[in-house]
């Protein structure tokens, strides 16, 4: 038997601005943005070369949700996006304005620094 995961929903505040952060600050791809009828969207992005995890945008609906917006972990890191060249990666990341957290430091598992997205939704760029 083979798994994985396909989707992790993200909950966002709105579609537009969560998808223009996604692909001008990171890279991403659309992957698909359908209309599902009363203010709701199936929007999938995808990290560059990944073929099979993508993240699906949720848009809040009500305050619960809304106040999960960027805390959706309360706090910890969210999502671990791995890399091929950390140095290249976190260059590029950093010159498109993404706002890191801490220093890249070594780790046993390899390169790492915290990231935050437009929510502030902690990452772990890893390499």
């Amino acid at each position: 038997m083979a798994q994985h995961l396909s989707l992790v929903t993200l909950v966002v505040r709105d579609y537009d601005e969560a998808i223009g952060w996604y692909l001008d600050k990171l890279g991403f791809s659309l992957v698909e943005d359908t209309d599902l009828g009363g203010g709701k969207r199936w929007v999938v992005l995808a990290p560059a070369g990944a073929p099979q995890t993508r993240l699906l945008f949720a848009k809040a609906a009500g305050p619960e949700q809304a106040a999960a917006i960027g805390n959706q972990t309360g706090g910890r890191v969210f999502l671990f996006l791995r890399t091929d060249d950390f140095d290249r990666d976190h260059a590029a990341m950093t010159a498109r304005g993404v706002v890191f957290l801490k220093a890249p430091r070594s780790e046993p598992y390899g390169k790492v620094a915290v990231f935050q997205d437009l929510y502030g939704n902690r990452w772990d760029l890893l390499g």
